[in-house]
């Protein structure tokens, strides 16, 4: 019984990191872009989130307002890159600092902001009788549902597959006519929005918002990008999606054995360091094994080409 709330606690949380592990996902891989300001605009969603819900605001309003205030830091990082012709990671950089001290303002000139006994998106969930980690994996399900059809959908269109020529090939989408530094700001527009929607879902769940929260979240956005693509395949956009989503799932479930296990907490970042770097090698480990042949031998003797 122990160990089954110990994985319905790492699945509810799996899936609220799942929605800023796409976020990553679309700078990391579809722009090719290392975005460090994803540690900031984390933050900065679940304070915004936490202070408006404070001041009895809406928690689905105040969510929305999340979700703005990641764009409005992933369009300062484009601003930064494309404008002032600052290095991405630099930008991202840039970013994360500023963003720290805009957190401290939203939440009063405090560290962090208390949600305890207040209503969060999750509270008209439990008064249906769900429990609180019901709640919080189904509501993080819809959600996840909700950005991967709008994901899928937007990626399919003139826009969506601008932004991809982009990240692919700058030189040949500029070629193309496209507006490559607005596809790359429009990029991480979105995928900093992600961010700060999952900071203002991750707050609510722990009922809490800290400036410092952000930390490490690059990292961990990392791993869960690169086990869900390695274990679970990117054969297409919507498997890709699907990957993402349990390799961030499958990290929070490995984290939380780790821990019952009795490794100490502050071990934690090694711990990933290591899987991230275990997952990267996998590729290149199954490149080097021997292939059996997927050719059959003619029994005549010819070749494949006989």
């Amino acid at each position: 019984m122990h160990y089954l709330y110990l994985l319905q606690g790492a699945v509810s949380l799996g899936l609220l990191w799942a929605v800023m592990t796409i976020g990553v996902y679309i700078t990391y891989r579809i722009l090719d872009i290392a975005d460090l300001s994803v540690e900031g605009t984390l933050a900065t969603g679940a304070a915004l989130c936490a202070r408006l819900i404070t001041e009895g605001c809406n928690p689905y309003l105040a969510t929305v307002a999340a979700l703005l205030a990641g764009c409005l830091g992933g369009l300062v990082t484009g601003i930064f890159h494309t404008k002032l012709k600052i290095p991405a990671i630099l930008s991202g950089i840039l970013t994360m600092i500023a963003c720290y001290s805009v957190n401290i303002r939203i939440m009063w000139n405090k560290a962090n902001v208390s949600l305890l006994k207040l209503d969060t998106v999750y509270t008209l969930f439990e008064r249906l009788g769900l429990s609180a980690r019901n709640a919080v994996i189904l509501l993080a399900i819809l959600f996840i549902i909700a950005i991967c059809f709008v994901l899928y959908w937007f990626f399919g269109t003139e826009l969506g597959s601008a932004i991809r020529a982009t990240g692919n090939n700058h030189s040949m989408a500029r070629a193309q006519g496209i507006n490559t530094n607005r596809m790359l700001m429009l990029g991480l527009v979105i995928s900093n929005g992600l961010v700060g929607l999952s900071g203002a879902l991750i707050a609510q769940n722990q009922s809490f918002a800290d400036a410092g929260m952000g930390t490490g979240s690059i990292v961990i956005g990392l791993a869960s990008v690169i086990i869900g693509e390695v274990l679970f395949g990117t054969k297409s956009f919507r498997r890709t999606l699907l990957s993402l989503t349990l390799g961030a799932v499958l990290y929070r479930i490995i984290i939380a054995f780790v821990l019952e296990l009795g490794m100490p907490a502050s071990d934690l970042k090694l711990f990933t360091a290591i899987t991230v770097a275990l997952a990267l090698t996998l590729p290149m480990l199954r490149a080097r094994l021997p292939r059996k042949s997927t050719v059959s031998p003619d029994p005549k003797g010819g070749g494949p080409d006989a």
